[in-house]
């Protein structure tokens, strides 16, 4: 792992998010993190607050499938860097593959 630049205080101002992305990827904020203002949680739409629950609510059908074990490290690798289950990683993978394959492509 590469040892990162401490990042400056205030932080620069960024043209784009690629610019800011660059600096993130090279600069830590650890030394200055208690600086930051903390953020008013996100409260979202009744709609879309509704939709999620429906969505979490919704009961799942047990399968089983045979998987090769670097194709679930490669879940659990990409689900932890997301915080996220790696079923539900490998769930949101098959219903990308589902939509492409609903729209004719397969790339």
């Amino acid at each position: 792992m590469r040892k990162l630049k401490d990042a400056e205080w205030p932080l620069p101002e960024f043209a784009n998010d690629e610019e800011a992305a660059e600096y993130f990827e090279t600069h830590s904020v650890a030394n200055i993190w208690d600086k930051f203002r903390r953020a008013k949680p996100l409260k979202p739409a009744p709609a879309l607050s509704r939709s999620i629950r429906e969505r979490h609510l919704r009961p799942k059908s047990p399968i089983s499938i045979r998987l090769d074990p670097e194709q679930i490290a490669a879940a659990k690798k990409t689900a932890a860097r997301k915080s996220i289950g790696y079923q539900t990683q490998l769930r949101l993978w098959i219903a990308e593959g589902i939509r492409q394959e609903a729209r004719g492509r397969s790339d």
